[in-house]
């Protein structure tokens, strides 16, 4: 049976530093995105993911969660490290490891109505793939991985090579506030929806960081508000969590201000700990409810 959610991406083995605290944990878009709609109740939902065999406690952890997990073998696992200053929304990272992306034929057994590429590198998913997946489903991309190349260990931000081949058979865009620069060549949310819509896309998901975020769709934009968070404790994943939020709403036929308000209410809860969004429903529920915007 169709899966409503299916996520492909890598976990990783991340080195979180910040000015308070220095500390290791997994993390990567399907990490933090899989947890999500696992706290949210949303069963009918898969992760395939990559990663070294020595690395599979990740893997059985989450099946004990009750994440439906499926692994393709490979030789390493992404090996991150994220630096934060003082300001949250600003990081730099360095890649210790790599993973093997993933190929057409190891995804051709991926069913579900909607599938969210979580990628890190820009190597993870060729144009076949996203080409592939498309045709059998409605197709989310985070771009954050391609737009970042490794040089040395440094990741370093990049243009994305195939962006004008691959837009038209990618519905949903998750973009924040750096990367629409080097996607569109404007810092304008809503201008670089016009673009990036333009292009093919047909809805762009452009977070903003504390100042909320713009959802492009259809030469309409929509305006949401960053909620109040109660800490400001582990901004990574954020951008993960309000991708989950997003399309767990949308599979519910929910409205496109209607999720991303949902969304922009769950990634205010995950900043406000380290680690994966482990709260419920209720919990975003109330934060809605408060209307204590930013």
């Amino acid at each position: 049976m169709a899966k409503d959610i299916c996520c492909v991406g890598h976990i990783t083995r991340d080195h979180i530093i910040t000015p308070d605290n220095d500390f290791f944990l997994s993390g990567g878009t399907s990490f933090y995105f899989s947890y999500a709609l696992r706290a949210l109740g949303c069963e009918n939902f898969s992760l395939v993911t990559s990663l070294a065999s020595s690395d599979m406690e990740v893997v059985h952890t989450m099946r004990r969660a009750g994440i439906e997990v499926e692994v393709i073998p490979s030789r390493e696992t992404v090996f991150f490290e994220n630096r934060y200053g003082e300001n949250m929304n600003n990081r730099t990272q360095r890649v210790l490891a790599k993973a093997d992306p993933f190929s057409p034929q190891a995804l051709t057994p991926v069913d579900a109505r909607f599938v969210h590429l979580g990628s890190l590198l820009a190597d993870d998913f060729s144009p076949e793939v996203i080409k592939s997946l498309s045709q059998r489903c409605t197709l989310s991309v985070d771009a954050q991985g391609f737009l970042r190349y490794v040089s040395g260990d440094k990741v370093l931000p990049c243009d994305w090579d195939n962006k004008r081949e691959v837009f038209p058979y990618i519905h949903i865009l998750k973009v924040n506030e750096c990367e629409i620069k080097a996607l569109t060549g404007t810092d304008d949310a809503v201008k670089a929806g016009e673009i990036l819509t333009g292009w093919g896309i047909k809805e762009a998901l452009i977070t903003l960081g504390s100042y909320g975020s713009v959802i492009y769709s259809e030469g309409k934009h929509y305006d949401i508000p960053a909620y109040r968070p109660r800490a400001l404790v582990d901004a990574t994943g954020c951008g993960d969590t309000y991708a989950a939020g997003y399309l767990y709403k949308r599979a519910l036929g929910a409205g496109i201000e209607e999720s991303g308000n949902f969304a922009a209410a769950l990634s205010s809860l995950k900043l406000a700990k380290i680690g994966p969004f482990n709260g419920s429903l209720a919990d975003v529920e109330e934060v809605l409810a408060s209307k204590q915007t930013l």
